[in-house]
């Protein structure tokens, strides 16, 4: 990637979402291929003003500004993509995207195995996921596995500016069609400064983003501020949790969780999402197959609840707060 400056120095404070527009005006100055789609990110710059600004300035090709047709915005990109274009198109709301769910698994995930290598399908799918924000129904999902669990998708979560910034333009530049989650209740939370001149570390890499030695903790997108929250009350009362951005969800990056479960003999996974077959259930079953005799205590998950998301005055009870992290750090330590 060539130098670039934000807000007219190296180095400039930014959240979250204004950390995602400046990566996507990155990658499209860098390659004249990058072409936005979405319902809404032309003019008004998207629901969330992810994009505002970039339609007036890289014009209404490069822009575009679609029809209300999830299935039809994901086709008409895997059109783009076969002509050699990198398109990125957005979904307006996690739950607006099993339209393209057909589309997605399909096409998308299948093309690049199905032309024996041959054919790359080089796309980015910005997906705003989580809760937190009091929404209506389908504005609130977390549907991170269904998409992990397909064969052919990369999928990645963001949880701060700096990754947000870097982590869009890498997903960009992939060969391979790569599921971009983005944690809607922190787009405008707080900010941090992101160095535009820095190196990148690699896209596939979870990080460890607090070291401790008393038990793992493993997190990503929302539940990464959760988890530090939850490891600094515990070290008030005298415990040691270490903390992982898992930051990629397929293919997970195992290794640091490995060594750090080797190193606590206990761990804890933390995700918006259903408990039942989540992302959590695949961490556990891997960590105990590979560090069974480093654990101490079984692997504790702390997630969604097995129903749909809630009406918005009732979501704080569904998803993971303080209290049931905690709750569950004392009960890997007691076992």
């Amino acid at each position: 990637m060539t130098a670039h400056t934000a807000s007219g120095s190296a180095s400039a404070k930014m959240t979250l979402a204004k950390a995602l527009n400046a990566g996507l005006r990155r990658a499209m100055e860098d390659d004249d291929k990058v072409v936005l789609m979405g319902e809404d990110i032309g003019r008004l710059g998207g629901v969330f003003r992810i994009t505002d600004g970039l339609q007036k300035d890289f014009g209404e090709a490069r822009v575009i500004d679609t029809p209300l047709a999830e299935s039809g915005i994901v086709g008409t990109a895997v059109g783009l993509a076969l002509r050699g274009y990198r398109p990125v198109v957005e979904i307006q709301f996690d739950g607006f995207v099993y339209p393209a769910y057909d589309q997605i698994v399909s096409q998308v995930a299948k093309f690049h195995y199905r032309s024996g290598g041959r054919v790359a399908m080089p796309m980015v799918i910005r997906i705003p996921f989580g809760g937190g924000i009091g929404a209506v129904e389908h504005h609130s999902e977390s549907p991170e596995a269904q998409f992990a669990h397909t064969p052919g998708l990369k999928v990645v979560a963001c949880s701060d500016p700096v990754d947000a910034y870097w982590m869009i333009q890498q997903a960009i530049s992939h060969p391979d069609p790569v599921i971009f989650l983005e944690p809607k209740r922190l787009y405008h939370s707080t900010k941090a400064a992101v160095d535009v001149d820095a190196t990148p570390g690699p896209l596939f890499a979870s990080r460890v983003t607090r070291t401790g030695t008393d038990l793992t903790m493993l997190a990503y997108g929302p539940t990464v501020k959760t988890a530090l929250t939850a490891a600094e009350a515990a070290a008030g009362e005298g415990k040691s949790v270490e903390v992982i951005d898992l930051r990629t969800l397929s293919p997970l990056d195992m290794a640091p969780v490995y060594e750090s479960v080797r190193r606590t003999g206990r761990a804890v996974v933390v995700h918006e999402a259903h408990v039942n077959l989540g992302l959590g259930a695949e961490l556990a079953a891997r960590i105990t197959e590979t560090c069974f005799h480093s654990l101490e205590a079984p692997v504790l998950r702390v997630g969604g609840f097995d129903t749909p998301y809630p009406p918005a005055r009732a979501e704080e009870y569904f998803l993971p707060d303080l209290d049931r992290v905690l709750d569950a750090v004392d009960r890997s330590l007691a076992w």
